[in-house]
């Protein structure tokens, strides 16, 4: 914690006052919600908001339920916020995009540039992401990065999220073929085949990913991997893969179907993103009865030269 920092209190509300940790001037307050009565209260603001809210949304629920990555929430004000950021807690290397990744929402878009440029809200002199399903959130990261001088990669992915997964189909699945889950074991498997993967910081998220969190895997009678979907830390299913030699086969499709059930069955919503240009993984989706919402998912890598080649 930086300068300036202190513990301030909340106004009095049903749950009596809770706990904030209060970062930066009167002018930008940056507050850290810490208390499960703040966190409780917050996701069920966020759910109030859907689908917009989802990747913070995600992340908040992950908190309230073990918080496996070690994540959390600033907001600009409580309980009345104005824009909300889920973060990884501590330190985290300055070349590390992967696990260095923040999720956003907003109500106010001037409250959440005044949230991104308070002092320990991010570091900007660290290769990061900021992902968030509103169009503000690219303009604000323009705006900030253009006064700092700093460079953008800036990429677009359609958001799919599945209304009841119990509707989906049944899955039919070839007698040989099982259904399992991947193991940190698998995670130069994931590195290699990873479209985004192949160095060290990758496979760390990788490994983490397959420790922490849910994942799918459909397996050959030798208990090989055939296909597979992970789940990242703000509960979005992630890293759908088919081996080329099995694709075509009917797999993505099973393993999708049970993703959304079991994301359904631990009370998350069933969603995730999708490239713009992959219009096979876009057709699967809506023949399963997902859902694209309007507009674009950012993900916005922040000085893309300092993250590890």
């Amino acid at each position: 914690m930086g300068m300036g920092q202190g513990w301030g209190w909340d106004r009095v509300h049903p749950w009596g006052p809770v706990p904030v940790v209060t970062v930066g001037s009167l002018s930008r307050t940056m507050l850290i919600l810490t208390c499960p009565a703040q966190l409780q209260r917050l996701e069920g603001a966020l759910r109030r908001s859907l689908p917009l809210t989802l990747p913070v949304y995600g992340a908040v629920m992950n908190i309230n339920r073990g918080n496996p990555a070690g994540l959390e929430v600033v907001v600009d004000a409580w309980p009345e916020f104005g824009a909300v950021l889920a973060r990884r807690r501590g330190e985290v290397p300055v070349d590390d995009c992967y696990r260095n990744t923040s999720s956003v929402f907003y109500r106010d878009v001037g409250a959440y540039r005044a949230l991104l440029e308070t002092p320990g809200c991010l570091r900007w002199d660290s290769a990061f992401h900021i992902i968030g399903l509103q169009d503000g959130v690219t303009a604000v990261s323009e705006a900030i990065a253009g006064a700092k001088g700093i460079e953008l990669d800036i990429s677009h992915y359609y958001t799919y999220m599945h209304p009841n997964p119990s509707t989906m189909p049944e899955p039919r699945l070839d007698p040989e073929v099982r259904v399992g889950s991947l193991t940190p074991a698998h995670v130069d498997l994931l590195n290699k085949t990873w479209r985004y993967g192949g160095n060290a910081r990758s496979r760390q998220y990788l490994e983490e990913l397959l420790r922490l969190f849910p994942n799918l895997c459909l397996r050959d009678g030798a208990g090989q991997p055939l296909s597979w979907a992970l789940t990242d830390p703000f509960g979005a299913g992630t890293h759908g893969y088919t081996l080329p030699a099995h694709r075509r086969s009917g797999y993505m499709w099973t393993v999708m179907v049970l993703a959304a059930r079991r994301a359904q069955a631990r009370g998350f919503p069933a969603f995730g993103y999708t490239a713009t240009w992959n219009q096979a993984m876009q057709r699967l989706q809506e023949e399963l009865g997902h859902q694209r919402l309007p507009g674009l998912c950012s993900y916005i890598l922040h000085n893309p030269s300092l993250k590890q080649a």
